[in-house]
């Protein structure tokens, strides 16, 4: 469940993705429940017998209430989209956060495959991170592990004071700094053009040093983050995915500047980009009846 679109797919036991659809995420609670449960009873329908359902979203259940939030979708905060898809399609489903699926996916057998602590980061529509460790998912009592999206950027220089505000109701989270419209927002501020994400890679590509420049602030701004990040976690693997993460050479460019912020003498976490790029999250979705053994349905 993305911010411009939901992707569901068929996957196989081996990880061979069998089907799939892509349509747009409608923009309210009721069309969005509508076109899950379509999309699942489309994809059915070529099956020879009834499939596990994994869904992949923003946001978190809350563990006081059951209901959604913190999710960039707005319209699905202080949903219960648990028991109201539960009941559209008729069986147990499996929910985990698009970052941890992500996690999941790239730890089970992507980019993180082989290592025992995998953190996943999507930096896209917004800036979200999930943690796997040894094969299990970590998400915490409060269910926010990995949330270093909603952590401010760390050792502001001057001209970053001046804090951009959150959608979350804070200001100067990585993920207005981070995300695609982050990017763009700093690119704006210091060019006075507006370009999308894509579209500054594309610049900087073709020589624009201007766009250059927006990168390497990215770059930098990325460093100091999973410098927090290393700090707490120290993961064997970093694994970077959305679609910022097809920016070229950004796991190079981070771990170049990661021993500057960084609390040790020596790094050994390496950084990767996904194996399994805009997919990875419908993956991790799948791969979630495996990490405790299918439930009945």
């Amino acid at each position: 469940m993305g911010g411009t679109k939901i992707e569901a797919v068929v996957m196989a036991p081996d990880g061979a993705i069998t089907a799939r659809q892509r349509v747009a995420t409608p923009q309210d609670y009721e069309s969005e429940i509508r076109t899950l449960k379509q999309l699942v009873e489309s994809l059915e329908s070529q099956l020879p017998e009834r499939a596990f359902v994994g869904v992949c979203h923003p946001g978190s259940f809350s563990p006081a209430t059951g209901l959604m939030r913190n999710a960039n979708s707005t319209w699905l905060n202080g949903k219960s989209l648990k028991s109201d898809l539960e009941a559209a399609l008729a069986r147990t489903i499996k929910f985990a956060n698009d970052a941890d699926c992500f996690a999941v996916s790239e730890a089970k057998d992507g980019a993180g495959a082989g290592f025992s602590t995998v953190f996943g980061v999507i930096i896209g529509t917004g800036t979200g991170g999930g943690i796997v460790k040894d094969g299990h998912l970590h998400t915490g009592p409060s269910a926010i592990a990995g949330e270093w999206g909603h952590i401010p950027l760390p050792w502001p220089s001057v001209e970053e004071l001046s804090i951009p505000p959150c959608w979350c109701g804070l200001q100067g989270c990585l993920e207005t700094w981070l995300s695609g419209t982050g990017l763009s927002a700093d690119h704006h501020r210091m060019t006075g053009q507006s370009l999308k994400g894509e579209d500054i890679v594309a610049h900087a590509l073709a020589g624009d040093e201007q766009a250059r420049a927006s990168l390497t602030r990215h770059a930098d701004r990325m460093a100091r983050g999973l410098a927090v990040v290393l700090n707490i976690l120290d993961p064997d693997c970093v694994v970077l995915g959305g679609g910022l993460s097809n920016i070229p050479n950004l796991s190079a460019a981070i771990e170049a500047r990661l021993p500057r912020y960084v609390f040790s003498d020596t790094i050994k976490t390496v950084i990767r980009r996904a194996q399994h790029g805009d997919s990875s999250g419908v993956r991790g979705a799948a791969w979630l009846w495996t990490l405790e053994g299918p439930s009945p349905q």
